[in-house]
């Protein structure tokens, strides 16, 4: 399997680069790496918000449109929702998306 690099900019600035396997989404690939910022309280079951994340340009184009069910679920994310926001439980990696680069919100609660 290849490894994923993946960039996770804290709300202070501070980047976190992370390594991920294909096919592992980047919420599981942050906790892996205790990455502060990804609470991941469902554990990425798509029952909670608590793995918010803002896909920079240009990665939005390159990611799947989200589910209905992501949709519905961004409505109760802690920090307000936009047009960038994504739940890293969503965002399942692979070589297409090395290099990925998102913004975690100031808080998941």
């Amino acid at each position: 399997m290849s490894i994923i690099r993946c960039t996770l900019i804290d709300a202070s600035g501070v980047e976190h680069t992370i390594e991920a396997q294909n096919g592992e989404s980047l919420m599981q690939a942050a906790v892996r790496h205790d990455v502060d910022g990804i609470a991941a309280d469902c554990g990425g079951t798509l029952a909670c918000a608590t793995c918010h994340v803002r896909v920079q340009a240009p990665w939005q184009a390159q990611l799947p449109a989200a589910s209905d069910d992501e949709r519905a679920m961004l409505d109760f994310t802690a920090e307000e929702a936009d047009a960038s926001s994504r739940l890293s439980c969503q965002l399942i990696l692979s070589d297409a998306l090395g290099g990925l680069v998102v913004q975690l919100p100031a808080t998941q609660h």
